[in-house]
């Protein structure tokens, strides 16, 4: 992918929601943000819940997720079909730029990053059924790596388009679907990238917006 790099970019959760659960309800990192946060709209009326912000080595804010619906765990026979969840990544729209120690050159940012940074979180939810739990790392090692080509082709035969209110705007997105899911990314007028991903939640009825106060989400 030209226009974005994978140093960073996390995965939101490790086996069990461990990674998750530790990271998850502080808002401090969302707050040294410089760019607005999103989430959907006040059509959706649930829970809200803070995940994790993303930084690059110096410690600047470029990505965050902000959880929607019921808190998902890692997928499994038991829980599938059952949960009801959709996660909205924001990412800062940054050109390439150097490193603030001068040492390297830290690519721009794009809707491919929020693509792929969606994709790679419903991935951390998921289970396939009757895998081994030793061979899960592989399987998500060779997803993840899918994740990142589909990414790099939004304009392919993968990806749909949709168009979905951000801020009371339409606004175009690329859509695809999985067994796993649903992942979704695009951009808004207040300079940021949106990606997002869900299952049991239909995405055609989502509408995104700013996030007013990011600290009542703690």
């Amino acid at each position: 992918m030209e226009t974005t790099s994978r140093v960073g970019a996390q995965a939101p959760a490790t086996e069990g929601g461990q990674q998750l659960a530790s990271a998850r309800r502080t808002v401090d990192g969302y707050l040294l943000a410089p760019f607005p946060w999103y989430g959907l709209d006040e059509a959706f009326t649930g829970p809200r819940w803070l995940m994790q912000v993303g930084m690059s080595a110096d410690g600047a804010v470029e990505h965050g997720a902000i959880g929607h619906g019921e808190e998902p765990s890692v997928r499994s026979e038991s829980t599938e079909d059952k949960e009801r969840f959709a996660v909205v990544v924001t990412v800062a729209a940054n050109p390439s730029r150097r490193s603030a120690d001068g040492t390297g050159l830290l690519e721009a940012t794009s809707v491919s990053s929020a693509a792929w940074l969606a994709g790679v979180g419903l991935l951390s939810f998921t289970w396939p059924g009757q895998m081994d739990h030793t061979l899960r790392d592989d399987w998500l090692d060779q997803q993840t790596e899918t994740a990142w080509v589909l990414a790099d082709d939004l304009d392919g035969s993968d990806w749909s388009s949709l168009s979905l209110p951000v801020d009371g705007v339409p606004t175009p997105f690329h859509y695809r679907e999985s067994e796993f899911g649903w992942v979704l990314a695009g951009s808004t007028q207040e300079g940021v990238h949106v990606g997002a991903y869900g299952r049991g939640m239909s995405a055609y009825g989502l509408g995104f917006a700013v996030v007013k106060d990011i600290a009542a989400y703690a």
